[in-house]
This record gives structure tokens, C-alpha cells and sequence, in this order.
């Protein structure tokens, strides 16, 4: 999908960004966040990671390393032991979630048989 040019870009750390945002990424990311980090060059010329995710106002590049996404999802009691968001959390944030578009248009791709 590609990113729609007149949306503000925020790049942002994720501890810093409001508890929503931070469901809706678990939500879109079900399984961690390290294999889905990409590189780009800042804006003082260094070379960073971040985790893309997009929602209907905004798209977020939220900024970590392979080993902080790895040690979020590690510390974070909504996955498992396996990195993977446990179903009572997917399911409620689901609900929760299901009517904005950028959520709805995740859900649409996947099966319905990974939240259930």
C-alpha cells in the first residue's frame, strides 16, 4: 500500500506515543516488530530504524533497533512467551479498534481465523 503523500509524517519513539497508537501497532503487528523495522536517513544525515504504521491522520515512523523492538515485545505482557500478542489482547483490541479504516483495512488482508 502506498503512503499517501499529503499525510503528516511523525517519527516519533515509542514509549512516547499516546496508548492508542501504541495498541493499534501490537495490533497491526500481532507477532513483534523486529522483522518489519525499516532504514532511512534522518534528517541530520544518520542512518536509523523505525517501525512503519500508518493510520487515517498520519504516518508514523517510530523509531527503534531490532534489539529495543525485540526487548519491547520481551517486557510487554500482552505477548506471550513467543513474541505473539496473546488472543485476549488481540481480540479486545480488535473490537476496540475495528472501525477505524487503517485497522479495518489490516483486518481485511488477514484471515479471520488469526484472531479467533
Amino acid at each position: 500500500m502506498a503512503v499517501d503523500p499529503t499525510k503528516p509524517r511523525v517519527i516519533k519513539d515509542y514509549e512516547k506515543l499516546p496508548e492508542e497508537i501504541q495498541e493499534q501497532i501490537k495490533l497491526v503487528y500481532p507477532e513483534g516488530f523486529s522483522d518489519h523495522l525499516i532504514r532511512f536517513t534522518n534528517k541530520d544525515g544518520k542512518r536509523v530504524s523505525a517501525l512503519p504504521f500508518e493510520t487515517d491522520e498520519k504516518y508514523y515512523l517510530v523509531r527503534m533497533t531490532v534489539q529495543e523492538a525485540e526487548a519491547l515485545v520481551r517486557e510487554d505482557e500482552d505477548y506471550d512467551e513467543e513474541g505473539t500478542l496473546k488472543t485476549e489482547i488481540k481480540e479486545a483490541y480488535h473490537d476496540k479498534y475495528a472501525d477505524l479504516d487503517h485497522v479495518a483495512d489490516y483486518l481485511a488482508d488477514d484471515s479471520e481465523e488469526d484472531y479467533y
